[in-house]
Parts: C-alpha cells; structure tokens; sequence
C-alpha cells in the first residue's frame, strides 16, 4: 500500500520507518523535502521512502496519515482542499489552542479536519500512546490497543490492518463523533506519563472478561 505521512516529525518518523519495514511504500508529505532533517528521515525509513510536496504526495497515496501538531494542521488542510476520496488517518492532537481553528464545546480536531476536507475519509487513530512505544507494542503479554474511529466502515478496517501490521490491537470505538473521547484519552495518557511522573512506557488497554 501507498502511504503518504504529513509531517516528519516523531509520530510520522516511526509509523513511516515500521511500515516501510512491512513492505509498504512510504511517501512524506513535507514543506521543503531537500531539509537535512527530512533526508535524514529517508535514511532512516530505508525501503526507498520518498519526500514530496504535501499535495503532490497525498495524490500519490492510498491512505494518508496526518502527523503534523495541531498548530500546523490549518496550513496542510488548506493544501489538501480539491481532492477527493483519500483515507485520511488523523493522529493530531489539540493538546495547545489553534486561533485558526477554535474547537466548538464537544467537538474534535478530527470532526473539524472532516467538515474541511468534505472527500475525505477521515478515521482518527495512533493518537493516544507516545510514539518511542511504536516500535515496542508489547507490555508484559499485552499488545497495545490502537483505538480508532470513523465514519467510514472500509477505511476503519483499512486502517485497522495498518495498526496490525506494527503490532497494535485495533478497538473500534464507532463513528467520528467519537474522536472527541479519543483526544481526551491522549489527554490523559499525558497527564500520566509526565505530569504524574510514571514515564512514558505505558498504554491503554481494553480488557475483556
């Protein structure tokens, strides 16, 4: 599969290095793709990875992975506005305040990306566990859960199989309305690691009985 990740940073980094590994085709979708950090992502990620132009890469890619702070997701979707049926896996969080994009009471990051990018298939996902745990999902006999939503059923399994792929569990937790939940768990998984000061080797895990 085609992947294009927005953004270079350390969620984009890691989810692009464990699929290239997995034989999918990695294309960065990037401001300026000759950076130093940006080459030095593509060596990284190894498996011929590539760095585009955002535009120029999502038009290349099967699914698209939103990997940008929230700060700079108003710049990327003004980009992305125009092309039409792509599965866009948000994994931003709204942790500091957008002035571009003030989020209504019980709204998300993720319903405001989808009222903008109106052919897109927006699912929201990897967003509520510190990307150093992407490349270790196991705690003790545990794997990770990758929760996950969205309006379209066909992109969720999509997307649930590129979180399979790495490791993760996936846990569908319905539509997007949900995603607002999701961002609070990310909240939390925060709050943990570094305001209570228990580190950030942990992760959230449904349980069944």
């Amino acid at each position: 599969m085609k992947i294009s990740i927005i953004g270079a940073g350390n969620v984009g980094g890691k989810l692009g290095k464990l699929w290239a590994e997995k034989g999918h085709t990695i294309i960065y979708g990037v401001r300026n793709p000759l950076t130093p950090k940006v080459q030095t992502i593509l060596q990284e990620t190894g498996h011929s990875a590539t760095a585009e132009l955002v535009k120029n890469a999502v038009q290349k890619s099967d699914v698209a992975v939103l990997a940008t702070p929230w700060e700079a997701v108003g710049e990327v979707v003004f980009q992305l506005v125009g092309l039409q049926g792509k599965i866009l896996v948000d994994c931003t969080n709204p942790i500091h305040p957008n002035p571009d994009w003030p989020l209504a009471q019980e709204s998300s990051a993720a319903e405001e990306i989808a009222k903008r990018l109106s052919g897109f298939k927006v699912v929201k996902a990897f967003n509520t566990i510190g990307a150093e745990n992407f490349s270790d999902l196991t705690f003790g006999v545990l794997h990770a859960d990758a929760f996950m939503c969205g309006d379209d059923a066909e992109a969720k399994k999509i997307v649930s199989q590129l979180a399979k792929d790495i490791g993760f569990d996936a846990v569908d937790v319905g539509n997007l309305r949900s995603a607002e939940m999701l961002e609070s768990l990310a909240k939390l998984w925060l709050t943990l690691a570094h305001q209570q000061g228990i580190g950030s080797n942990i992760a959230f895990k449904l349980l069944h009985k």
